[in-house]
């Protein structure tokens, strides 16, 4: 195949199938227009699919389900009127409302949103009241309790104007960032990905009739642009509503697109598909050739994919590193070693272990160990096995190649969290 049916196969492969989700949200709305409009049966009215589900830029894997419901007037007259805490009171009563719907599953209401904890995804649903057409206002009980304003409408129809301008584009390569931020491990916003993506093909009419032949050339384009945004700033305006969207992961996709933005620029027409399945994931086809030379090695492959264990979609921050000890050598980082030297030797005995997140308890850790290169196929020692694990790991440096190790974090059957630190050992040195 070419590449321009290589990226079309991607991005049909990435795309969500939402129909489970929209049958909650149906669900919910029956439960909630009984209760507060009298209404029986209704899936669809005062009910409304925001965030990425919403905006339909959501990939598979999407752990949140975002919701908005709005209530009659005269439930926001009777809990405006509370001299305090009329805000988180309103959270409670609908959650007791929901609980009534599903009383053997998790809900909590916490800060903004009533939060339900289901298998596959959680539902993150915000009781809201009309503020004008476009636009709604929901309670927010931080800081002793404050209306707040939400334009969803406003950013919905925006995506759909650039996905129409963009013969399908926009949309595209909002998928595609997705997957490229699932896959290397780090967080950036849904929204802050639709909107600098919409900021790029507003700078780049060149591309408006592109098609999936151009997608390699965009691709580069796009991580351009990415790379320089300002890293410290402290919000960008969303598109459609021109609100603040800030970027949990502190501006770490700038960084991520400058190597990105340099792995395609080193790149051929012989590797180009390789490249590009190590900053999208596996789900961007192998080229043909790689395949067929592939079921020639002789070495067993044992590597598994996070995702083909759990859904991936990455919210929280995950920082890991390695103590390296050898005996009569004081313990030093692997960081800091390849910072110095670039490589490891063998014979060291190393720690892998996780220095920080953002993701609150409770969640299950997963570590993979993956041995590359010649020598692990000579030894038919590849290993990447995923394993559930502490915060730490212990391994030990034997025999030579770029290997590496990753960290997962599993929150209600959700990856939420991913890090990977690079093994390069040298002078007859893998892991294992």
């Amino acid at each position: 195949m070419s590449l321009s049916s290589d990226f079309k196969q991607f991005c049909k492969k990435i795309k969500l199938d939402d129909s489970a989700m929209r049958t909650t949200a149906g669900e919910i709305a029956k439960k909630l227009n009984k209760v507060y409009y009298d209404i029986i049966g209704e899936e669809s009215d005062h009910m409304y699919i925001v965030g990425s589900v919403g905006r339909k830029t959501a990939i598979k894997g999407s752990s949140d389900l975002d919701l908005l419901f709005v209530l009659p007037q005269e439930i926001y007259d009777k809990y405006n009127g509370y001299e305090s805490g009329g805000k988180s009171q309103l959270l409670q009563e609908v959650k007791k409302v929901l609980k009534e719907r599903y009383p053997k599953t998790d809900i909590s209401g916490d800060g903004q949103v009533v939060v339900i904890d289901f298998d596959a995804y959680t539902v993150e649903l915000v009781p809201a009241f009309i503020n004008d057409e476009s636009s709604f206002i929901y309670p927010d009980t931080h800081d002793g309790g404050s209306w707040k304003i939400t334009k969803p409408i406003l950013e919905q129809e925006a995506c759909n104007d650039f996905d129409d301008s963009s013969n399908g584009a926009f949309r595209d390569f909002t998928g595609i960032l997705r997957a490229w931020k699932n896959n290397v491990g780090f967080s950036f916003s849904g929204l802050l990905i639709d909107t600098l993506v919409a900021e790029f093909f507003e700078d780049n009419d060149s591309f408006e009739n592109a098609t999936y032949y151009d997608y390699r050339e965009m691709l580069l384009n796009l991580f351009s642009f990415l790379k320089e945004e300002d890293s410290n700033q402290s919000y960008w305006f969303a598109l459609g509503s021109n609100q603040h969207v800030s970027d949990k992961g502190k501006g770490k996709f700038v960084e991520k697109a400058k190597q990105a933005y340099d792995k395609l620029v080193e790149a051929n027409d012989n590797n180009i598909n390789e490249v590009l399945r190590g900053i999208l994931g596996y789900d961007f086809p192998k080229f043909e050739k790689d395949q067929q030379i592939y079921n020639y090695k002789k070495f067993r492959n044992t590597e598994e994919f996070i995702m083909d264990k759990f859904p991936v979609d990455i919210i929280y921050n995950l920082d890991i590193d390695c103590e390296v000890k050898q005996d009569g050598w004081r313990p030093n980082l692997l960081s800091k070693i390849i910072k110095t030297d670039g490589f490891l030797k063998i014979d060291k005995n190393l720690e892998f272990m996780i220095m920080s997140t953002d993701c609150p308890q409770p969640y299950d850790i997963y570590w993979k160990v993956r041995n590359v290169g010649r020598e692990a196929e000579i030894r038919d020692d590849i290993r990447g096995q995923i394993v559930k694990g502490q915060t730490s790991h212990r391994e030990h440096s034997l025999f030579k190649g770029p290997h590496y190790t990753e960290c997962y974090l599993v929150k209600s059957g959700v990856c939420v969290a991913k890090a990977r630190i690079a093994v390069p050992i040298k002078n007859q040195s893998t892991v294992t």
